[in-house]
């Protein structure tokens, strides 16, 4: 990419599209497209092949998906699996069609199987059944890096696709139903201190509601009182937490130095698995995680894990040993992370 090359970052509000963003402006690039949901609907086909007829982006970024944790994968359902398919039909197909130089497709490491040997390699896709909550994203990001592969070796484009662990930072997403397992603790405790601390009207502004016993009830429903924060599932399961400005670092690397032609073992007859996993390479329980937010944000109750709610997968930790070889490592560790990140909010 050269610095005036004209770039588009689809998710550019998101948690991950703003960070490629900044990582690029950082970089010296300066010439973007970008486009809200309002307007721009990536899941309108004659929408998205409308603005690159008009745009012409030579690169593009695809982070725009529809997410959230456990609870918003488990009952959003259609929701999730229609969505992200038709936004990354569109956007792929469309850079198809435009001669795109390059593109990036996000997905997520949860394309790996429920009891998917550990750590995760790039191979071990599609190689057993998925987990249940999450199966409709994850078929749908499998799905993503199966177009990229398959336009790739039918009509030669130069679509790479990368699978990040979970991630956190800046501009993350902290609703109590829909969010990621960490900045909903940091939330949920950072309240719980607010209600310890008798700071009522903090908790109020912070909910957008209008009375304390409005907030309390609300609150309720998530296991946040003064004296206890409530966790999902036995804290038992271990997960990988990566920095969302280190992944975005990652994603501007590979877009600046690596092309698709680079992601296949030579010699090889069948084309697949040619995906980077894009990660730390070390995990942490939710117990633990839970623990460390404590410390952090200073809240004195209890921590309760409901074991009658589900853990989801065991484990969930990613073999980097493809992107190290590339050439990239990550920078910020989880406790400077997470300070980081109750520091903003």
């Amino acid at each position: 990419m050269k610095k005036n090359s004209k770039i588009y970052v689809a998710g550019h509000k998101g948690l991950v599209g703003s960070a490629i963003l900044k990582n690029l402006k950082s970089k010296g690039y300066n010439n973007f497209l970008t486009r809200t949901y309002q307007e721009l609907d990536l899941t309108e086909a004659s929408a998205v092949a409308e603005f690159f007829q008009e745009e012409k982006p030579e690169y593009v970024f695809l982070a725009a998906a529809k997410v959230g944790g456990i609870i918003a994968n488990n009952t959003y359902r259609g929701e999730f699996i229609y969505d992200n398919l038709m936004i990354q039909n569109n956007v792929i197909h469309q850079s198809y069609c435009h001669g795109i130089k390059k593109l990036l497709f996000l997905g997520s490491t949860c394309i790996y199987p429920k009891n998917c040997p550990q750590p995760m390699k790039e191979d071990y896709l599609l190689t057993d059944p998925l987990e249940y909550t999450n199966e409709p994203y994850a078929i749908a990001k499998i799905a993503g890096i199966k177009m990229c592969e398959s336009y790739n070796l039918q009509y030669g484009t130069n679509f790479i696709s990368v699978m990040p662990t979970n991630l956190y930072g800046p501009n993350d997403n902290f609703n109590l139903e829909k969010s990621h397992v960490l900045p909903a603790l940091i939330r949920k405790m950072h309240l719980g201190k607010l209600l310890s601390e008798g700071q009522y009207e903090a908790v109020i502004k912070d909910l957008g509601l209008d009375s304390i016993e409005e907030a309390k009830s609300y609150l309720s429903q998530f296991g946040v009182t003064a004296n206890r924060v409530e966790i999902w599932g036995t804290g038992k399961p271990k997960r990988e937490f990566l920095w969302s400005e280190d992944m975005a670092d990652a994603c501007v690397f590979l877009m600046e130095h690596i092309d698709f032609k680079d992601t296949v073992p030579s010699g090889t007859k069948e084309i697949r698995n040619t995906h980077i996993n894009i990660g730390t390479g070390k995990d942490i329980s939710i117990k633990e995680l839970a623990e460390t937010i404590k410390d952090i944000v200073g809240f004195k109750g209890e921590l309760v894990f409901n074991t009658e709610k589900p853990d989801g997968t065991m484990r969930k930790l990613t073999d980097v040993s493809k992107l190290n070889k590339l050439g990239w490592r990550y920078k910020i560790e989880l406790e400077e992370g997470i300070q980081r990140v109750y520091d903003s909010y």
